[in-house]
């Protein structure tokens, strides 16, 4: 197998941070499971790529679904496994690329804040290669609502730091890189769901601990010494504990 992760991806320093970021609004969960469930009659199965410590995972576990759970990062993995500990979960060191699964052996594959860490292109077609006839591809992200105060408030600081600052392609409507496969995937139905998450200002920062991006490095001392800026800043600037909007967006599509 090829290396599991590129060095550009390795999340193992961020892995312990992620217990302070909101997980997916259960409603949206909640909705994309009866709609994928109601084309499936029995034995349904899903396959989580890039599970991270569990998020995702954990939701779909409490909603009664056998899940296997693809994860290369060994730290990220290892939280995972403690987490479901007991539960009706396989956790796979693997790639979403390479997953080394069977073909045919899902009725569901869900990417939950993954899909832009990989080939998109290439990642569609692994998925392709999973599902049964009839069965779902998902992916999905919490973004921050921009235009809510808090959320505002905190890209003003990064950006007094931080020249051009952008978001990545996990920003991106995902329809375009599905509709270039068509061969694979059609029917898309797009859902997102508005929620709300009490939070610290001290958690707060440490969910930004999770997030890795090209703009502070945390194994750097020039990224430790940017990001001690900004959130120096946010301290200054920032209420101690607040009520903060996230969207939780996600795009579906059938198996051709």
């Amino acid at each position: 197998m090829k290396e599991l992760v590129e060095n550009h991806w390795s999340y193992t320093k961020h892995a312990k941070f992620y217990e302070f970021r909101p997980n997916y609004a259960p409603k949206a969960i909640d909705v994309l499971k009866r709609y994928v469930e109601a084309n499936i009659k029995d034995d349904f199965k899903v396959v989580d790529i890039g599970a991270g410590t569990g998020n995702l995972s954990i939701m779909l576990l409490e909603r009664g679904l056998e899940t296997v759970s693809i994860e290369p990062n060994d730290a990220m993995r290892e939280i995972g496994i403690q987490k479901t500990e007991g539960a009706k979960i396989n956790w796979i060191r693997a790639t979403g690329l390479e997953t080394t699964l069977e073909d045919k052996c899902a009725d569901w594959v869900t990417f939950g804040s993954s899909f832009n860490v990989m080939d998109r292109n290439l990642a569609l077609k692994e998925t392709h290669r999973l599902l049964k006839d009839e069965g779902y591809f998902s992916c999905m992200w919490n973004h921050r609502d921009l235009n809510d105060p808090i959320q505002k408030q905190a890209e003003d600081i990064i950006e007094e730091f931080v020249a051009n600052y952008n978001r990545g392609t996990r920003r991106e409507d995902q329809r375009e890189v599905i509709e270039k496969n068509k061969n694979l995937f059609d029917e898309i139905f797009y859902i997102e769901v508005d929620f709300y998450f009490h939070q610290t200002l001290e958690n707060y920062i440490l969910a930004w601990q999770s997030v890795k991006n090209k703009y502070w490095d945390l194994a750097t001392n020039e990224g430790r010494e940017l990001f001690e800026k900004i959130t120096n800043k946010m301290r200054e600037k920032m209420p101690i504990e607040f009520d903060i909007k996230y969207t939780t967006r996600c795009w579906t599509a059938k198996k051709v």
